[in-house]
């Protein structure tokens, strides 16, 4: 799989990188360490090298699974992490950012990302220029190599880089999620910045994988995704019955063929979660797929079905 810069930093990354929110296990039904250690392992093996995580996650866990599971590999593999908007006061990123450190067994984050803007969620407001200061400290030191921020409208982002180099950003993006194409996306392109698509497979709609009467398991988080609702899941269905003949003919699955869309989309990297070292496979090889631009446009055409009825409010989840 063929490495990219990450922004205009020296950090190469995969055009598929490992995410890992389900690895923390909290919000998730289903998830075992032992094949979570697999999937790493079978992610490192396949080329996906660049794993995402956040000390959120399960508060650490996830993060130290991927310390163990990677520590013989570490000098080979980027670890991509986030500090929480409950701990972007000064010396709250730091101490954030040593527990990281400690989690994944390693003396430096290849890329440190502010999780959410401050105030979200109910947290402090915590000014972007204290945080950022926090975060310059910790790159200077050599504890950090890039700087990120994730879930950032483009006025954000803007901000956020009146204080430092911001090398990536981190936003829901999928063929069935695409306000960043109408906010920050343009921005980035102009300034370098790499874009890290996260819910790439619209939390596994774009799979093909839920039917028109799936229910989610109690305590499976993705039951308060937007997309799940009744009006706009009619609307999935419909897409999905386009897509399948475009990925027959391709001989890839819907969601092999939902990644090769987007990670061809200017400035962008798909994050794709996974369970076990089978899925892995299947999403590594979404990064080997060359789909023609005439598939490019129609494949994007389908996707406007479902998100041309979305509202504007970025956040996927009705928590």
């Amino acid at each position: 799989m063929e490495l990219r810069f990450l922004g205009t930093s020296e950090v190469q990354i995969s055009p598929i990188i490992m995410g890992t929110w389900q690895a923390g296990k909290e919000m998730w039904v289903g998830i075992d360490d032992s094949e979570t250690t697999k999937a790493l392992r079978a992610a490192f093996e396949a080329g996906i090298t660049t794993i995402d995580t956040a000390e959120y996650y399960g508060h650490g866990h996830s993060e130290r699974v991927i310390g163990k599971a990677l520590a013989d590999v570490r000098d080979q593999v980027v670890y991509a992490t986030k500090v929480f908007p409950n701990h972007l006061k000064y010396d709250q990123v730091l101490e954030a950012c040593h527990r990281s450190l400690k989690n994944l067994k390693t003396d430096y984050i290849d890329l440190y990302q502010i999780h959410w803007p401050a105030g979200s969620w109910g947290t402090e407001f915590v000014p972007v220029e204290e945080t950022m200061g926090a975060m310059n400290d910790l790159k200077e030191q050599g504890l950090i190599r890039a700087i990120g921020v994730s879930n950032f409208s483009r006025t954000q982002l803007e901000e956020a880089a009146e204080y430092g180099r911001i090398d990536s950003l981190q936003p829901p993006y999928s063929l069935f999620w695409r306000q960043v194409e109408r906010d920050a996306q343009p921005y980035c392109v102009e300034n370098t910045i790499t874009i890290l698509a996260y819910s790439s497979m619209a939390q596994g709609l774009l799979t093909g994988k839920f039917g028109p009467n799936h229910k989610f398991a109690q305590g499976d988080h993705r039951s308060r995704n937007k997309l799940f609702k009744a009006e706009n899941y009619q609307r999935v269905q419909q897409a999905l019955e386009r897509l399948r003949p475009i990925a027959k003919r391709y001989g890839i699955s819907l969601g092999q063929l939902a990644l090769g869309w987007l990670i061809v989309q200017p400035n962008t990297c798909a994050i794709a979660g996974a369970r076990n070292a089978e899925q892995v496979g299947q999403n590594a090889k979404a990064g080997e797929i060359l789909i023609s631009p005439g598939d490019l446009e129609e494949i994007g055409h389908i996707g406007r079905s479902v998100t041309d009825y979305l509202d504007d409010n970025p956040v996927m989840w009705e928590f």
